[in-house]
């Protein structure tokens, strides 16, 4: 049954000899023999043996019943779902050449004495290629950019007008769009005159995009708000494209100077930029709260309709890709694809159905007519054929969103990658669905049962 049935009373007839026997110790001290061959402790055990056989139907409704409903109805518990998080892997010294993380590299938690990792695997490759600034420039407010080489040699450049105004920025081209990339700028700047608080500065650094200017992540300034020489790292946002400027195509990053409140000091004078450099520290994958395990043996089939075999690990998590069984045929492997539900499939579908939150795998069934002939709902694996499953995932629930920072041991080796860190916290980690949470979506479900609701309305 796919919904777990409680014990309304799980006591069984030694659990009631016993309690009677403690009552009697309490209640009647002066009866000493509680021997099976005592009179009295007979009639206790055929006593608990009545009360067992009430118990026994007892823990059949009304619960139980009401369950067994659900069950009829399709209604089954929600398994957990995975915490989702950006994790960032910074390289250990720049490299002339890409660096790959391949896909499924963990990171996790560090590791106590009170509490298990917690471990987050990547679902994509990521590639970290060479990343140098091509082009420099200025594009102050409500006038024209001006771009030049990034080779400034002794020239030095103003990052805003002479007057500093709200909107003028400092333009930085890299050779090609650095989506989803660490990237560091490394500046030889000066402030003129009073400046600003370098704790403080307001400017804000953005990433052209498809979809105009977006933010980047500062992981750090040191700089200072363009104070001093030092080194600037961006996470640039994954929207990053290649564009063109004053007739110069690049991947543009800017510096822009915005308004404060007017209490927050600003810049006086224009801070100089003397020389610039760039070129990429990390970049950004995505991963989710879960383990895979891969190829499975599911067992042998028996050949005939309804089989159902039981994962070694659950419960199994959604990770986007379809969970699919490997049924052998031939010296080769026949691929049976998940459904839903097993009806109004054709009697030769090569389909199965999985019970996430138990981990059971399940084969199409079939249903005798009044004719006596079988309807079947899906193909039978032939008898003795082995069973696999190529790959799925484990894990999930609430205790995936962790705070940032937090997955800061890398657990997977990569070639020139140091480290790692989760920049923002993780998200959208929940338990799986418990029962009594199930029995009060059940009605729910019964009202709403194979019912289709337009979109908008239809003239």
């Amino acid at each position: 049954m796919t919904l777990p049935a409680p014990n309304l009373d799980d006591r069984r007839f030694q659990d009631l000899v016993d309690d009677a026997k403690r009552l009697v110790a309490l209640r009647c001290p002066e009866w000493t023999d509680h021997n099976v061959s005592d009179p009295g402790v007979t009639l206790i055990e055929a006593f608990a043996f009545m009360t067992d056989e009430l118990l026994y139907r007892l823990n059949r409704v009304p619960d139980r019943m009401y369950l067994a409903f659900l069950d009829l109805l399709g209604v089954s518990l929600f398994p957990p779902t995975s915490a989702t998080v950006d994790l960032v892997f910074w390289l250990a010294a720049p490299r002339p050449e890409t660096v790959i993380v391949p896909a499924r590299s963990d990171a996790g938690t560090p590791r106590t004495e009170l509490a298990e990792p917690i471990i987050f695997t990547t679902i994509e490759e990521l590639a970290i290629p060479p990343r140098s600034l091509i082009a420099v420039g200025t594009h102050p407010e409500g006038g024209e950019p001006w771009v030049g080489d990034a080779r400034l040699g002794d020239e030095a450049i103003d990052a805003f007008a002479s007057a500093p105004t709200p909107g003028d920025a400092l333009l930085f081209g890299l050779d090609d769009a650095s989506g989803a990339l660490a990237v560091s700028l490394r500046l030889d700047c000066a402030v003129r005159g009073v400046g600003v608080d370098p704790d403080d500065p307001p400017i804000v650094w953005e990433a052209r995009t498809a979809a105009g200017w977006q933010a980047c992540d500062v992981v750090a300034d040191g700089t200072g708000g363009l104070n001093k020489p030092g080194e600037v790292v961006l996470i640039v946002p994954r929207g990053h494209v290649a564009s063109v400027i004053a007739e110069v195509r690049a991947g543009w990053i800017r510096t822009r100077l915005v308004e404060r409140d007017p209490d927050v000091p600003t810049y006086s004078a224009s801070p100089v930029v003397r020389a610039a450099e760039a070129r990429t520290v990390g970049g950004v994958a995505a991963a989710i709260h879960a383990s895979t395990v891969d190829d499975e043996i599911l067992g042998l089939s028996e050949g005939v309709p309804g089989q159902e075999f039981t994962l070694a690990v659950r419960p199994i998590v959604d990770d986007g890709a379809p969970f699919t069984v490997d049924v052998g045929a031939g010296g080769g492997w026949d691929e049976w694809t998940e459904v839903d539900d097993f009806a109004d499939q054709a009697s030769d579908a090569k389909v199965v159905r999985v019970d996430r939150t138990r981990g059971v795998v399940s084969f199409p069934p079939a249903v005798r007519e009044p004719d006596g002939s079988l309807r079947h709902f899906g193909a039978v694996p032939p008898k003795g054929a082995p069973l696999r499953v190529r790959r799925y995932r484990v894990g999930g629930g609430a205790r995936g969103n962790v705070a940032p920072g937090t997955l800061s041991v890398l657990r997977t080796t990569v070639p020139f990658v140091r480290g790692v860190v989760n920049r923002g916290a993780a998200h959208d980690g929940v338990d799986g669905e418990r029962i009594e949470e199930a029995k009060a979506r059940g009605p729910l479900t019964l009202r709403t049962l194979d019912r289709a609701v337009t979109e908008q309305h239809a003239e």
